[in-house]
């Protein structure tokens, strides 16, 4: 898949929103409802009513990038429809893209490096 990786920030909307907006206009609902920067290399995630479409908006540094998917068959995990947005880790959106259940991914534990070889 082509798209962020490793440290970047994913907010998602928890609320649907019209889909027939296009980058503009999802840029508009990040300053306007989210309250952020829509050109801060965030990437920010907006589904639809129908639980089988998801768009993302991001900037990749020279541009607004949308990214827009439909399942063909199931849909996708989503959290409670309510008013905010949450964060997901670049691992849970890379399973929530897949259509896979992305609550199901968890953060990399840490290990201490051991001070001489064994």
């Amino acid at each position: 898949m082509i798209g962020p990786t490793g440290a970047v920030r994913v907010m998602v909307a928890t609320k649907p929103v019209d889909f027939r907006k296009g980058a503009e206009g999802l840029a508009a609902l990040v300053r306007e409802e989210m309250k952020a920067d829509p050109f801060s290399g965030v990437v920010y995630v907006f589904r639809a009513k129908r639980a089988d479409r998801v768009k993302l908006i991001f900037w990749d540094g020279t541009g607004v990038c949308l990214f827009a998917k439909r399942l063909e068959d199931g849909e996708f995990r989503w959290p409670r429809v309510q008013d905010g947005v949450m964060r997901l880790s670049a691992a849970e959106l890379s399973a929530l893209l897949e259509g896979l259940d992305w609550r199901r991914v968890h953060t990399a534990r840490e290990v201490a490096a051991p001070a001489q070889p064994s």
